[in-house]
């Protein structure tokens, strides 16, 4: 079902001050930045040896990462998996008791399908499900 790390998704207050880290410090490829508006997100994205990292930052105070960093600050918001069928994968999880945030895929970023699980039933891990175009 899972075939690797998609990405990892990192709650941040500021791009601005964030990007320095992960592109200077650490050295990674800033691959671009992409704005969401209808979901109130900027997102950076870096490469890491074929793994997306996606600094995430609330562009509105109602957006899911704004209220995540107002109530938990900046950090780690969610690790995503790869799979080859979203719905099937969705299915098979619910199936065995796993939580689903998203029963639907919806488009993601880029055009992929992605869809949610309940973190208290993944060990309290935002845990995303996405599927290449």
């Amino acid at each position: 079902m899972m075939k690797k790390i998609d990405h990892i998704g990192i709650a941040v207050r500021d791009l601005n001050e964030r990007i320095p880290l992960y592109r200077d410090t650490f050295g990674l490829t800033l691959l671009g930045i992409e704005d969401l508006p209808d979901r109130g997100l900027r997102i950076a994205l870096f490469d890491c040896g074929g793994v997306r990292l996606e600094l995430l930052q609330g562009t509105t105070p109602e957006s899911t990462i704004a209220a995540f960093v107002a109530k938990k600050g900046e950090g780690l918001h969610h690790i995503s998996f790869a799979v080859d069928d979203i719905r099937g994968s969705l299915e098979a999880l619910a199936a065995s008791g796993i939580g689903l945030i998203d029963a639907e895929p919806r488009p993601g970023l880029g055009g992929e399908m992605i869809a949610f699980l309940k973190p208290d039933s993944t060990g309290r891990v935002l845990t995303e499900l996405s599927q290449k175009k």
